[in-house]
């Protein structure tokens, strides 16, 4: 490797970067990918199927693109994300920080100065992204040896494990490739490079809790707890509702399970900002949030960009899980009671479903003045959902509506 590609590879390291790898690019193979659109298993985000050319061949969004820098920023904070106690409400760990994409922006910014530099590259020679171009991230990552894909589907390193936050720079600067990880002596070989160092453990598929990994490397987005909770803007299906337990903003489940996780350390966090507060937020607190009180609690999050109602929905569904069959008692009932009358019907769903869970038979007088003035057909469906109320319960349900 040549003096001034080490001198950059340094100068990143000093940025705050843990990780900088050089790729070549080559020819992308694109069967996975279409594949995965094909089978729908990116749900309803669309710009996926939109921008898949693009992800395919990255001279379509730079031309004339010749190297790929693979960047990574180590999140793993050393210890649980979000409350310790069996009813508390659990983040993605990178929700946590303050928006990554804001932190690394600048970082960014100076890596594309250091380009113009040490290598004479104008400012339309390189485009930086952190999760949000049109970009294989993970692919690159692999290909420039940051890691290898996992049974999960996520970037996998031998030093830091799942905790990778990546960002990606193509420029038509010509690097020398570093080398992707190998197979380990006695690893069968395969065609895929999927799970290349997972041997015979699928604890990740197995762990899953709605099975949103139907077979090693392919997650179906329409079954998984980050998306549901994150990218999904409407009701969350009731069969999964269960299955998201006392996540309520992504999901590490898949990652937190793997024994790569064994070398995992604490990060530098030079790049990222971290919202401690957030993790002891209680379930009755969320329940109860305003939305001054969202903004100011989630100012400059990743959270804020699910808004409000987003969350509010989630802690119903968590709260439905957390104190199944408490009774009518529970400290969240009378939140959950007030959110089946509030104004954004998809909270009213996932409030009714909640309230229904935690007090039994007792739901159907709990919820008879929400009940009755409902006329939203998603909120009806879900108390058809539920059993019919009898007796004087079922008296006041008539005459209300």
């Amino acid at each position: 490797m040549n003096a001034r590609q080490e001198e950059l590879r340094r100068r990143l390291i000093a940025l705050g970067f843990d990780e900088v790898r050089f790729a070549r690019v080559e020819a992308v193979p694109a069967e996975d990918l279409r594949h995965w659109l094909a089978w729908g298993f990116n749900a309803d985000m669309a710009w996926m199927e939109r921008t898949a050319a693009k992800r395919l061949d990255p001279g379509l969004v730079l031309p004339g693109v010749r190297s790929v820098i693979a960047l990574g920023v180590n999140y793993w904070p050393g210890r649980e994300a979000g409350g310790l106690g069996p009813a508390s409400p659990r983040w993605a760990r990178y929700a946590l920080y303050e928006d990554y994409h804001d932190t690394l922006r600048p970082a960014l910014v100076a890596a594309g100065r250091m380009l113009e530099e040490l290598y004479g590259a104008a400012g339309a020679d390189y485009r930086y992204y952190a999760d949000t171009g049109p970009v294989l991230e993970r692919g690159w990552a692999e290909r420039a040896g940051s890691g290898f894909l996992g049974k999960n589907g996520m970037l996998i390193s031998r030093q830091f494990g799942n905790w990778l936050l990546l960002a990606t720079i193509l420029t038509r600067v010509e690097f020398e490739a570093d080398a992707p990880l190998r197979r380990q002596s006695g690893e069968a070989k395969t065609e895929s490079r999927i799970g290349l160092l997972c041997g015979k453990c699928t604890r990740c598929q197995e762990a899953c809790p709605t099975e949103a990994i139907p077979s090693p490397g392919l997650v179906d987005a329409r079954r998984c707890i980050s998306y549901q909770t994150i990218e999904n803007k409407g009701i969350i299906p009731r069969e999964l509702r269960p299955g998201i337990g006392r996540y309520i903003y992504g999901c590490d489940i898949c990652l937190e399970v793997c024994p790569w996780n064994r070398f995992a350390r604490e990060g530098r966090r030079m790049l990222l900002a971290a919202r401690d507060g957030i993790a002891a937020l209680s379930l009755k607190e969320i329940l109860e949030l305003t939305p001054a009180r969202f903004a100011e609690v989630f100012r400059r999050t990743p959270i804020k960009r699910l808004k409000l109602p987003g969350l509010l929905r989630n802690a119903c569904v968590v709260a439905g899980n957390v104190a199944t069959g408490a009774g009518a008692g529970h400290e969240s009932v009378a939140p959950l009671t007030r959110l089946a009358a509030q104004a954004t019907p998809m909270v009213r769903v996932h409030a009714v479903w909640a309230v229904h869970r935690i007090t039994g038979a007792a739901a159907p007088q709990l919820l008879a003045a929400a009940r009755g003035k409902e006329t939203d057909p998603a909120v009806l469906a879900e108390y058809a959902e539920w059993p019919a109320e009898t007796g004087a319960t079922g008296a006041a349900h008539s005459s209300a509506g």
